[in-house]
């Protein structure tokens, strides 16, 4: 029973990390259509954040002419993953 709620509480916590990234991502996304200051210290810990997972993305080709899929492949892979956990756990419990 105490081990069933821990793993709850571990599996709840992952999914609110992969939801606030998935947010990452999606204001990164934004950002890149608005041309930010590079300097704004909010900016670049976006940046720095989102650049692994970019990084993993651009090893397998996401643009189409002139738009970048990479943005959409990383929230689809998230969501993914956090409704793997969930189902997953659902099934252990």
């Amino acid at each position: 029973m105490i081990f069933d709620s821990l793993i709850f509480s571990i599996v709840s916590i992952i999914q609110m990390v992969i939801s606030i990234y998935t947010w990452i991502i999606i204001i990164t996304a934004l950002l890149s259509w608005v041309n930010p200051d590079p300097y704004n210290p909010i900016v670049q810990i976006l940046y720095k954040l989102s650049a692994p997972a970019y990084e993993l993305v651009r090893k397998i080709p996401t643009r189409i002419g002139s738009i970048d899929l990479a943005p959409l492949i990383i929230v689809l892979a998230l969501q993914f993953i956090s409704i793997f956990l969930g189902k997953l756990v659902g099934s252990l419990l």
